[in-house]
Parts: structure tokens; C-alpha cells; sequence
């Protein structure tokens, strides 16, 4: 009979193309998706450490694993893999005794190879300290992959990060960065498009230092070469690639973020216009703290420059509520800095300590969770105010889209994603994942459009990808 593999992710876009790998890597060796872990082969939890309650995420699954495999599947292989993975290493095993694999971050192209070890010989924990350049397979593009979309794909651009963020855990699980060469990822586009690929989001934890690295080790070895980020040349060289139609990034960082990457975002038509900003706080005194790199005036200045260069612009960001020291009044700038900058969406967290971050040994400054609950509240507040203004100021407007499929709770409704990243949903015959058709834009709501469906303008070119499981 055919082996069978489930795969749960949990945690951010690296995660999950990290999934899509071992994915693909499992498909290559025999085995098939399946929903049921009662029946599969091998179980893999892709974890993260990130996230709020990552550990009691984790190891509630591995008590229901427990069970499934006491009383129904004996032979179920469970792993663990992922940024928990790395950083707690032999404690996964030490907590939970049934699990059968521990790999981490640099490792994930052994998967299969690791999996067959642990089935052999016993219980196995790998961990790699960091990857190198040299090692091509470190790369989640170098392997086989079995995406979540059939029409649009993660292009990883560089692993790792140098930079030192107090409420981040991320350099310690993901090491320091690493970019690949311009002429690999123009090829790797090429050939998604060749596979139906219409839109590429280009990865990485801190993209726009992208080949930085590349430009040290060129010049330490007798090149004559600036010491410069090439993240807008990238830009320029994915979005000339014939049929990609749309490529995207996530995330950059507002220190390293220069007039040179604006103006490829306005200059390549293939560019989507839509910047995701992160902000993290508009108080000096806690960005200091948080060891950004900018103050809130930097960060307006750089914003104002991107819309003046990149014509209809949409703007997303991150923030985080409470980070210990945060005073009424560092919030309260906050809040003025989110109304200025009128964001079209807002990924808002509660702080919530890291172990192993600087921000988790700050314990005697951790605010007061009723006064960090109503600042929560305040703020979600001024960020839903201005994204339904923007999306209002849409309405009448007919915007190219790209179906993502049936609205989870009408099948007569379609979602799509306008260029600006904008969910919009309209009433349609069925029509295949990755079309193209123009909305028009006629209600409004925060989170979302809704249309009437005015024209398609391009047919998906794909077979239909049967999508990984979040966590």
C-alpha cells in the first residue's frame, strides 16, 4: 500500500514553504497527502517559536499524537521539525518520550533521509547550528516542493538574520543571513512560470538587506564591487521574467529601506503595489529598546516616499502592544503614528516573551495586562478606522484580481486578491484558482471588498494542487 504523510504548520510564510518542501521530499519518496493521522504513516508538526502559547500548541498536539498512536496506529512516526525544533532541541523528546524524530531549521532537506534513520535505529535528534552557502540544499527553493498553490509559489530569496531585535528569537533559530545568487532565482522563477506560476512572493526575513552578504564576499575576493544591498536589482530581474505577473515580498525592514527599491516597485509593472511596513512601535523610547534601527520620524519620512514614488500604494504593517516599559504616554505615540500613517491593514500583537530573547529577561518592566487589553483595543480601533477608509475610497473602482477560490461560507461567491493584496469577493460561476478577472469594487468593509465580476482576463494554466494543512 502507498505511504501516507500528514503535515501540520505552524507559524509564518517561512514555515510554511519549509512544509511545502518536506512535502515534496515525502511525494518523491512514495508517500501520498492525507487528512487522517489515524491512518498515516508519518506525522510531521512544523513548528514555530514565535507565535504566542508555540509550546502549548505543540505539545498538545503531541498529547492527541499520543493517543492516536497508543490506540489506533502503533506504527505512526511522529516528527518535529521547525524554529521550536531548533531551539529546544532534546527537551521535545525528554517531554514527549512517543516522539520518534527531532530535526531543525538547517536540516530540513535531510527529512526523508532523517525520517527512514529514526524508523531503522530508534528515536533521533538532529540539529544543525547553522547552514552554509556552500550547502545548496539549506535553501528551501533547492528541493521539491509541494505548494499550497498551484498558481503562486514562495521564491526564497535569502535564510537568516543579522539583525537583533529584543522581542525576536528569530537569528538564534534561523542564523545569520544568507542570500542566494541573483541568476539562481531568476532561473527558479523561470521555471514556475513554466509549471502555470503567475505570482512569486519573494522570501526572507529581512529581504531588502538581500545580497548584502554576496556583495562582502565578492569584494573579499578581489571584486571591485559596492557594499550595497541588491534588492531592487532582484526586483527589476524577477519581474522581467515572461509570465510572471505578479511578484510580491515579505518582509523588509524600515532601516534598511532605501529610494532605490521605491522606484523598482514603481518602475516594474510585474511589482504589486503593496508594501507590508512594520512599524512595531511609534514611541522613540521603545524602538530604542527594541533595538529597530529607526525612530517614528524615519519611519513616516520613508513611508511618505514610498506613496509619492509608487503610485496607489497600499500599506500593511506590524505592531506590538505592551513591550515591556511601554508607558501610557509611548502608546498614546503609538496611536498618533498609526492614525498619521492611515495603514490598509495591521497585524497587531499583544508582547509576549520569547524565552532565549533579551525582551523575556525584561520580567520587572512587563506592563500591566488590564492596561496592555484596553491599548489593544484603542489601537485596533484607529487601524479598522483607516483601513475602511481606504477600502471605501475603492468603491466604483474596477480592480484586476486573482481568483483564490470559493468563499468558505457561500461556494456561489468567489474570493480573489487585488494587486494591493486586498481581499475581494463576487458573485460567479465556478472559475479555476490563479484566473485573472477585473471587479468592480461596490461595498467596503475593513478586512475586505465585495464586487461584481466585470470581465476575465486570463484563464489558469495549472493543475489543481491539493493544499497542506495549517495548525
Amino acid at each position: 500500500m502507498t505511504k501516507q504523510y500528514v503535515i501540520r504548520t505552524y507559524g509564518c510564510q517561512m514555515n510554511e514553504h519549509d512544509s511545502e518542501r518536506i512535502a515534496g521530499m515525502l511525494e518523491a519518496d512514495g508517500y501520498e497527502a492525507t487528512t487522517d493521522e489515524a491512518a498515516a504513516d508519518v506525522v510531521v508538526l512544523n513548528t514555530c517559536c514565535i507565535r504566542e502559547n508555540a509550546d502549548n500548541k505543540l505539545y498538545g498536539a503531541l498529547g492527541n499524537l499520543k493517543v492516536t498512536k497508543e490506540q489506533h496506529n502503533p506504527n505512526l512516526q511522529i516528527v518535529v521539525a521547525g524554529c521550536l525544533a531548533q531551539k529546544d532541541r532534546t527537551l521535545i523528546q525528554e517531554r514527549a518520550g512517543h516522539v520518534d524524530l527531532v530535526f531543525g531549521t538547517h536540516n530540513v532537506h535531510r527529512a526523508t533521509e532523517l525520517m527512514a534513520k529514526a524508523r531503522a535505529n530508534g528515536p533521533l535528534t538532529e540539529i544543525w547550528e547553522e547552514a552554509s552557502i556552500e550547502d545548496a540544499a539549506a535553501f528551501p527553493s533547492a528541493l521539491p516542493a509541494k505548494r499550497r498553490s498551484a498558481y503562486s509559489a514562495w521564491l526564497t530569496i535569502q535564510i537568516g538574520c543579522n539583525n537583533s531585535c529584543a522581542f525576536c528569537i528569530v537569528p538564534s533559530v534561523r542564523g545569520v543571513e544568507i542570500s542566494r545568487p541573483v541568476s539562481e532565482l531568476v532561473d527558479e522563477a523561470g521555471r514556475l512560470a513554466a509549471e502555470g506560476v503567475v505570482e512569486v512572493t519573494l522570501l526572507g526575513q529581512n529581504v531588502n538587506s538581500y545580497g548584502r552578504d554576496l556583495a562582502i564576499a565578492a569584494r573579499k575576493a578581489g571584486n571591485d564591487v559596492r557594499l550595497r544591498p541588491m534588492f531592487a536589482d532582484l526586483l527589476r530581474s524577477v519581474g522581467a521574467v515572461d509570465g510572471i505577473r505578479r511578484v510580491r515580498f515579505t518582509s523588509p525592514h524600515p532601516k534598511d529601506m532605501t529610494p532605490d527599491v521605491f522606484a523598482a516597485m514603481a518602475e516594474t509593472p510585474a511589482v504589486v503595489p503593496h508594501l507590508h511596513f512594520p512599524l512595531q512601535s511609534g514611541s522613540d523610547r521603545i524602538l530604542k529598546a527594541m533595538h529597530r534601527g529607526y525612530t517614528a520620524n524615519r519611519y513616516q519620512e520613508r513611508l511618505s516616499d514610498a506613496r509619492a514614488t509608487i503610485p496607489d500604494l497600499a500599506v500593511s504593517t506590524d505592531i506590538i502592544v505592551g513591550f515591556p516599559g511601554e508607558t501610557e504616554d509611548d502608546f498614546t505615540q503609538t496611536l498618533e503614528v498609526a492614525a498619521a500613517s492611515e495603514f490598509d491593514s495591521a497585524y497587531t500583537f499583544v508582547f509576549s516573551p520569547r524565552p532565549g530573547t533579551e525582551a523575556a529577561e525584561m520580567q520587572d518592566q512587563f506592563c500591566d495586562p488590564e492596561e496592555v487589553k484596553d491599548r489593544y483595543a484603542r489601537l485596533r480601533t484607529v487601524i479598522e478606522r483607516s483601513a475602511l477608509a481606504k477600502h471605501r475610497a475603492r468603491i466604483g473602482n474596477v480592480e484586476e484580481s486573482i481568483v483564490e477560490g470559493p468563499s468558505k461560507k457561500d461556494p456561489a461567491v468567489l474570493s480573489a486578491r487585488t494587486a494591493q493584496n486586498k481581499l475581494v469577493h463576487f458573485a460567479s460561476s465556478p472559475l479555476k484558482p490563479g484566473t485573472f478577472v477585473n471587479v468592480r469594487i461596490t461595498e467596503a468593509a475593513h478586512q475586505y471588498l465585495r464586487g461584481e465580476l466585470v470581465e476575465v482576463t486570463g484563464r489558469a494554466k495549472h493543475k489543481t494542487q491539493i493544499p497542506l494543512l495549517n495548525a
